[in-house]
């Protein structure tokens, strides 16, 4: 498993102070927040990879292991003075790693657990977070443009109000895990290399009760609750936003996660969107296209005047500055872009054909001369 260089990542040097680091940190996090590069996961790894370095090297004494061994894991724990970099009694002492029942476990999941795998984890007797949750939304293509505060049911576990998220009953007495006798940790040895983890009977806490009744020993329990979330101006079609604390509750005391709304913008019958820009076709006449005038253009505000020049050709496009979609960031807000087709009419009587082959004669010019 390759080691990260958090310095590098914050652009930093080693020598860097606290203040410095922390300046780094909040320029490159508000450059590739998520609401900030909507849709854009490269931008949403970049700001999860600035936040783990910057939660290390905030911190004194992650960032002291981090520099003594070229990587930080809350699994991992110093060997005694004398006893060398990680060796004990002729044995490789790694914690909160798990070879599983057998010993088979591979060398890759050994690494994975050392350096904060997902099993040790799992098993941890200290607060975790609650897991996130993801809830779809459909809005129309002009609420995704104005922005609107939207109610929503929503479906989700909470800590369990009889056990307090425990799992275990309050009202039974607890006993010392037979297990673990008490210590919430377990030990093995696979080949010359020792390994402790969190007691599998106990989670780590070191004792063992009756299961709560009420929540089945999950520690949790389904509700579901009315929320209004505000939905801001501009989002586009797949935008995901954050709502904080609205995921499923924590164990041990952790905090709730938090829900991701996934936004999907229905299709508009006239407009379209590219980027910031408000994107539509409007047909014109032959006459408005040969000998110009003003027409008017719906936008997403109403209906506004458009001044078409003499001589405009089907296809040809003009900008209306300012009547598009704002933008997240704070920027300008976009263009509304018109593309014109120009309606041949249907001829039918014999006084319009005799004035089109007046007309005809009147200018000669062939469209298609470049072509020979």
């Amino acid at each position: 498993m390759a080691n990260k260089d958090y310095y590098a990542i914050l652009g930093v040097s080693r020598r860097a102070k606290e203040s410095e680091i922390k300046k780094s940190y909040r320029r490159l996090a508000r450059k590739n927040h998520p609401d900030v590069n909507p849709g854009d996961k490269s931008a949403e790894e970049r700001f999860k990879t600035i936040q783990e370095a910057y939660d290390v090297l905030s911190d004194p004494k992650k960032r002291a292991m981090y520099d003594k061994y070229g990587f930080y894991s809350e699994n991992f724990k110093e060997p005694p003075p004398g006893q060398g970099r990680g060796f004990s009694d002729g044995f490789t002492n790694f914690t909160g790693m798990d070879f599983g029942e057998s010993g088979q476990s591979s060398f890759r999941d050994v690494f994975a657990e050392f350096f904060g795998g997902g099993a040790a984890r799992s098993r941890s007797a200290g607060p975790l977070k609650g897991e996130d949750i993801e809830h779809h939304l459909n809005i129309s293509f002009l609420e995704s443009i104005t922005g609107l505060s939207a109610r929503m049911v929503l479906n989700r576990n909470k800590a369990c109000s009889a056990c307090g998220g425990s799992g275990q009953d309050r009202s039974a007495g607890q006993q010392v895990c037979p297990r673990c006798q008490g210590s919430g940790q377990e030990a093995k040895a696979h080949g010359f290399m020792r390994f402790s983890s969190a007691c599998r009977g106990c989670g780590g806490t070191g004792k063992i009760g009756q299961r709560c009744k009420t929540c089945s020993g999950t520690g949790n329990t389904p509700i579901e609750e009315n929320i209004t979330v505000r939905i801001p101006a501009g989002v586009a079609n797949g935008y995901r936003m954050r709502v904080a604390n609205k995921g499923n509750s924590g164990k041990n005391g952790g905090g709730a996660g938090d829900l991701y709304l996934i936004i999907s913008v229905r299709p508009h019958e006239f407009f379209r969107r590219e980027g910031n820009d408000i994107v539509c076709s409007v047909p014109i006449t032959v006459t408005e296209a040969a000998l110009g005038g003003k027409i008017e253009v719906p936008t997403i505000n109403g209906k506004t005047l458009l001044r078409i020049p003499p001589g405009t050709q089907s296809g040809q496009k003009f900008r209306m500055r300012g009547k598009g979609a704002p933008s997240l960031r704070g920027e300008q807000v976009g263009n509304q872009i018109v593309e014109v087709r120009v309606v041949v009419p249907k001829v039918a009587d014999e006084r319009s054909k005799e004035i089109l082959r007046e007309l005809a004669s009147l200018n000669p010019d062939n469209p298609r001369s470049s072509l020979n």
